[in-house]
């Protein structure tokens, strides 16, 4: 979903999915050049065989899923619509493996996805369609700007939700992609959603991961948490925007949508903070981080059972309590970014600053590669990251790197920079 809806299952990413996003780009055929006289070299013809071989190697495995799906409950009528056609999508395959060396810093995320353009779309888009967006809160109890934020983030308003069909997407990913069994459990709920009516499959377009419409549903989400609030007898995510915003909050409400709770707060954090506790999975009560010097930078302080403390770019970057709607937010999608993204973006929909902070611009990601360095240096040095490099900062390597930095006296806020890459470095050398 994205995630769980969109990558949106209950308990993934939307992508994020936020990652299932970044560049729904159509691919084109390889063109052959008719005007050289040259026979092909060694290298096109292997390619050729190789694209025979896999088109073969789809078109059986088509008809092994058609007999799987007739299994199902999938009628003929809709098996035919749905696979006669279908084809395989190379382009799908190369971004279902591509794994970016550099990742985007949390502030450059928000630039884009919080820019001034998309809170004056929000806006003007919120007051086209409150009417919508007010039936769906006045329902579902989840704010008409948290919708609309999602709705930006996700497709920027529906301005675009991406071109591939779902199904050749879906049947491309089951017979190749990186996680064959979701592909192949996806694809059959997409055959249902056929199968009802509520979408031909000349409609049914999304992201290359099988995201869908306007908040990028997964078919398996439609079927669970889409909404047939215009009365038409069909559940449009697509075209209907009373079905999208009904859809969303309905979604978000079974999430575990809190009424009458905000996201979270700002906040600035005391010189002593202890940063083994800005995780999400350190949960205090408000006046639990109260006690322990944590205050709003504004007026408003939160009354929360459960709420946590992050701080996304470390000691030199903005901080934030969170409670428990912050978490429904990353339902729909697994990321810190992504949910501060919806949370501000909201803010600012509504009227508010959005992050007042300042981030650490100067700073350049880590790539990858860097962050796998790192993380073996550390393992070698005795600071467990919890297992082999992998290039991702994760909890277990935050606590790594925490440890390292209290054994250098420095703030342990577990934030990779490339100074701490150099430290490690003298260390090992040492």
């Amino acid at each position: 979903m994205k995630r769980p809806i969109c990558s949106l299952a209950l308990g993934l990413c939307l992508a994020g999915c936020q990652g299932m996003a970044a560049s729904d780009t159509a691919t084109s055929s390889a063109q052959v050049d008719n005007t050289s006289a040259k026979a092909p070299s060694a290298d096109t013809a292997t390619a050729s065989d190789d694209e025979q071989a896999s088109s073969r190697g789809f078109a059986a495995w088509v008809e092994g899923y058609r007999e799987h799906a007739a299994a199902e409950g999938i009628d003929a009528v809709t098996l035919a619509a749905a696979f006669d056609d279908v084809r395989f999508q190379p382009r799908i395959i190369e971004l279902d493996r591509s794994q970016p060396e550099f990742s985007r810093p949390v502030w450059a995320y928000l630039d884009t996805a919080v820019s001034d353009q998309r809170v004056r779309q929000g806006r003007a888009k919120l007051d086209d369609h409150r009417d919508a967006a007010m039936r769906a809160e006045n329902r579902y109890a989840v704010p008409a700007e948290i919708l609309t934020a999602i709705w930006g983030v996700e497709s920027n308003y529906g301005s675009y939700f991406g071109h591939f069909s779902t199904i050749d997407a879906l049947a491309t990913l089951g017979f190749e992609g990186r996680r064959q069994d979701f592909a192949r459990r996806e694809l059959l709920a997409a055959l249902e959603i056929l199968q009802s009516g509520d979408i031909d499959r000349e409609h049914m377009r999304g992201s290359w991961a099988g995201a869908m419409g306007h908040t990028q549903f997964l078919p398996s989400s439609f079927l669970s948490y889409a909404v047939d609030a215009d009365g038409d007898g069909r559940r449009d995510i697509w075209g209907s925007v009373d079905d999208v915003m009904a859809s969303t909050a309905y979604y978000l409400e079974q999430a575990g949508w809190r009424a009458g709770q905000p996201w979270g707060v700002e906040v600035t954090l005391p010189d002593d903070f202890d940063y083994a506790q800005s995780e999400l999975a350190v949960r205090h009560s408000s006046d639990e981080w109260r006690s322990q010097g944590v205050r709003a930078r504004g007026d408003t302080w939160p009354s929360f059972d459960e709420a946590s403390v992050i701080a996304p770019a470390g000691v030199r970057g903005p901080a934030f309590m969170v409670g428990p709607n912050f978490r429904v937010i990353m339902r729909y999608n697994a990321s810190t970014s992504y949910a501060l993204a919806v949370a501000a973006l909201a803010e600012r929909i509504a009227g508010g600053d959005g992050i007042q902070g300042d981030w650490p611009r100067d700073l350049e990601p880590l790539s990858r590669t860097q962050v796998k360095e790192m993380q073996r240096r550390l393992n070698a040095l005795g600071f467990s990251t919890g297992g082999a490099p992998d290039g991702i900062v994760g909890p277990n390597t935050r606590r790594g790197l925490r440890e390292f930095q209290r054994s250098q006296d420095m703030t342990p806020d577990g934030f990779p920079t490339h100074a701490l890459l150099d430290r490690l470095r003298d260390a090992s050398v040492r």
